[in-house]
């Protein structure tokens, strides 16, 4: 096998624009989205805006991830037995996430994905209800809310070992995870030519993505929508009452 000396190294932009926004918007939403379901209350209206964001952002990125630049597609760096043999070996120089970490990402979108799915049918039967809530049944709606609340505790724990390698690697190996992801720009050993995404697959993911946030918000609103009050209709036998008559004892103006 040839020395890693006779390899060349190069600058590669590895995340492009749209991975970098999806990045950072998912935790914003993602630490709105915990933090006010640990105030309840009134928050917890912003947090089901916050689980609607979530579910736009997974939408696009599922389909960024099919359709868009070389480094974003699933199928890049999907994280094969062959991939993970080669990582543990030593022997693996991809670009961008390793086989260990597209595991942690297959990981923390697919649990995203169920902790956004069960939310829309859940309810705390106090302040929250999702917006879907009224297409199940109690029971099924009461298991969904189940499910929602055990989900949100295995997200922290991969929430924990996320930031952990992250911090292992900047603290250890001394390769800071975070500036790819603010830049997009890597060091990489001889890297393969990749290409950008189109503009066509870029309208595409957003347009998905503004489907799945209308769908599921909208078809709860329809249901929740308060139905038209008509207006009450004069009853042909009632009464008419007069209007009093002035007092004869009202007094007047003196001249």
């Amino acid at each position: 096998m040839g020395s890693s000396s006779n390899q060349t190294t190069a600058r590669v932009h590895v995340w492009d624009l749209p991975v970098r926004i999806f990045h950072w918007s998912l935790v914003a939403a993602v630490v709105t989205a915990i933090t006010t379901a640990e105030i309840g209350g009134d928050w917890m209206e912003l947090h089901g805006k916050a689980g609607l964001a979530i579910i736009g952002l997974l939408a696009f990125r599922i389909t960024w991830g099919v359709v868009g630049s070389t480094h974003a597609r699933f199928a890049n760096f999907a994280p094969t037995p062959a991939k993970i043999r080669s990582y543990l070996a030593g022997r693996w120089q991809g670009v961008g996430h390793n086989p260990l970490g597209a595991l942690a990402v297959f990981g923390l979108l697919g649990l995203l994905a169920a902790q956004a799915a069960t939310g829309l049918f859940s309810s705390d039967d106090i302040a929250f209800s999702g917006p879907l809530f009224s297409f199940v049944d109690q029971s099924v709606a009461d298991r969904l809310t189940g499910y929602h609340h055990w989900l949100s505790n295995v997200l922290f724990a991969l929430l924990g070992l996320h930031v952990g390698a992250i911090l292992f690697y900047a603290v250890v190996k001394r390769n800071n995870l975070v500036i790819p992801m603010l830049t997009g720009w890597t060091v990489a050993h001889s890297p393969k030519p990749a290409r950008k995404g189109s503009v066509f697959a870029l309208i595409l993911s957003i347009a998905i993505a503004a489907v799945a946030v209308y769908g599921a918000g909208s078809a709860g609103a329809a249901v929740h929508a308060p139905a038209a009050v008509p207006a009450p209709v004069a009853s042909e036998t009632a009464t008419a009452v007069p209007a009093p008559a002035a007092s004869a004892t009202r007094t007047t103006a003196a001249w």
